[in-house]
C-alpha cells in the first residue's frame, strides 16, 4: 500500500485552516472540488466549489480502467490501460486545483492541506481489497500542496469496510443545525449510504445502489450520461413487486458495516 500521506505539513494544525477537497465517483462524470474553513473536526465555513467534467472519450477510459481492474489481486498493478487512467486522473485532478485557485485568487501557500479521494476501480474489502487510481505524491509534487490520500484503503487495512467515508463530514454539518438527536442522512451518489448521529455515537454504512445503475441504463439505452433532473424516473411508476424481491436480498438484513 502506497502511503496515505504525500508531504506532511511542518507541525499538527490545530488551529482553523483552508483545505480542499477532491472527489471522483461512480458516476464518472468528472471531478468534483471543494473548498472548506476547517480545524479538522469543526466546520469553519464552506467555500467555493467547481466541477472538472470528464469527456466522452475520458469517461470511456475510464470505464475500461474499470473493466480491466475487475480481476485483480494486486492493487498496485497497472495493466491494460489502467495506467494511463491514472495518469488521466491525476491530471484532471491537478486541472480542477489549478481552476479553483485563480477562480477565488487563492496561491499555494494558503491552503493547507488537499484530500485526494481518487478514481474507484475495484472494491471487495471482503478480500482486503481497495484500488482508487491517483497518485497523491505525483499530485503534491505538481500543486507544492501537501496531499492526503488512500482513505479507503487505510480503512481497510485498519479493519474497516472502506465505506462510506462521508459519516463524519455529516457529523461536522450535524453539529452547525443544532438540532435534536438523532438524525439520519441519507446520501445518494452512485452508491447510496446512510449516517445515523446521536450524540458521539456515529453508525453508517451502505444501502445499496444509488444513482450508478440508473445511468448506466440511461448511457446503454440513450446515450446520455444521467437521468438529466430525474426526468426519466419521474415519468415511471414504482413497481412495488420489483422492491419487495430486492429488499428480500440478504444484504439489507445483514448489521453493518456492509
Amino acid at each position: 500500500m502506497s502511503e496515505p500521506i504525500a508531504s506532511e505539513p511542518s507541525s499538527p494544525a490545530a488551529a482553523s485552516m483552508l483545505a480542499i477537497g477532491l472527489m471522483s465517483g461512480t458516476s464518472q462524470d468528472g471531478v468534483d472540488v471543494a473548498l472548506i474553513d476547517t480545524d479538522g473536526e469543526r466546520i469553519g465555513q464552506l467555500g467555493a466549489t467547481a466541477c472538472r467534467p470528464y469527456s466522452n472519450a475520458e469517461r470511456t477510459l475510464l470505464r475500461r480502467a474499470t473493466a480491466a481492474a475487475a480481476n485483480l489481486t494486486d492493487r498496485s498493478a497497472r495493466p491494460d490501460g489502467i495506467a494511463e487512467a491514472e495518469r488521466l486522473i491525476n491530471e484532471a485532478h491537478a486541472e480542477a486545483v489549478e481552476s479553483l485557485l485563480v477562480a477565488n485568487g487563492l496561491q499555494q501557500d494558503e491552503v493547507a492541506v488537499i484530500g485526494f479521494h481518487g478514481q474507484t476501480l475495484l472494491h471487495r474489502p471482503e478480500r482486503r481489497l481497495t484500488l482508487q487510481i491517483g497518485d497523491g505524491r505525483a499530485l503534491a509534487a505538481r500543486l507544492g500542496i501537501p496531499v492526503v490520500y488512500d482513505f479507503r484503503a487505510a480503512d481497510v487495512a485498519a479493519g474497516g469496510q472502506g465505506a462510506p467515508l462521508a459519516p463524519v463530514f455529516h457529523r461536522a454539518l450535524v453539529r452547525q443545525l443544532q438540532r435534536a438527536a438523532p438524525i439520519a442522512v441519507l446520501n445518494i451518489g452512485g452508491v447510496a449510504n446512510v449516517t445515523y448521529i446521536d450524540g458521539e455515537q456515529l453508525i453508517a454504512c451502505d444501502t445499496g445502489p444509488g444513482n450508478a445503475l440508473l445511468d448506466d441504463f440511461l448511457r446503454v439505452h440513450t446515450g446520455q450520461p444521467l437521468d438529466i433532473d430525474g426526468r426519466t424516473a419521474a415519468s415511471g411508476a414504482v413497481d412495488e413487486n420489483m422492491i419487495a424481491r430486492l429488499l428480500a436480498h440478504p444484504f439489507f438484513a445483514a448489521a453493518p458495516p456492509k
